[in-house]
């Protein structure tokens, strides 16, 4: 074949077309399941787990459960100011 004489027994990569892409997560239960883990971590966050504690718990660094904490702040923010 043609593309052997220039890739040999290496891998191509053919990215899709634009109106074929699918977004991140769409085709598993992933994102879900990270709004859930989320929604806990900040609970638990309320219920007054320090940022070390919460880390240990979840398995992730203390920046990750800042950023996790700040994100689901701000969409409780939001929530409420939309109620009003």
């Amino acid at each position: 074949m043609a593309i052997q004489e220039y890739i040999d027994g290496e891998y191509i990569y053919i990215p899709r077309k634009d109106e074929h892409k699918k977004s991140w997560g769409s085709s598993t239960t992933i994102k879900t399941e990270l709004d859930l883990r989320n929604a806990n971590i900040y609970n638990d966050f309320l219920s007054g787990m320090t940022s070390n504690m919460l880390g240990e718990k979840y398995y992730l660094s203390l920046k990750s459960i800042q950023r996790i904490i700040l994100k689901e702040k701000r969409k409780s923010a939001n929530k409420q100011s939309l109620r009003f």
